[in-house]
């Protein structure tokens, strides 16, 4: 491996990371389940996503290649759906407050 794949393996692996660090900050200093989904949700595509480039590059052969293509596209479509289905089923168990208008039904679908 030359030098400039080790950099940039090193450079995406680097801020992958950061991002995953600064995801988990994220649970504890946000204010509501919301949000806590949202920075979860996003540092750990962007995240993984990083990471997993950066192994991709340092990656030898074809099939280690297919395979962190193919565990990157679960992550990256995986992870948004799971997301939403989490926040819909906190929403329908318990409202946010701003959530509740005056006179209207919660929908089931």
């Amino acid at each position: 491996m030359d030098a400039f794949t080790a950099t940039v393996s090193a450079v995406c692996l680097g801020i992958g990371s950061f991002f995953v660090i600064v995801g988990c900050l994220g649970l504890i200093r946000m204010p509501d389940r919301y949000t806590r989904m949202h920075a979860a949700s996003v540092t750990d595509t962007l995240g993984a996503g990083l990471v997993l480039f950066g192994l991709l590059v340092q990656s030898g052969g074809i099939l280690v290649a297919a395979k962190l293509v193919t565990l990157g596209l679960l992550i990256f479509f995986a992870s948004p759906t799971a997301t939403h289905a989490l926040a819909r089923a906190a929403r329908m168990r318990e409202p946010a407050a701003d959530d509740r208008i005056e006179g209207a039904r919660p929908s089931t679908r």
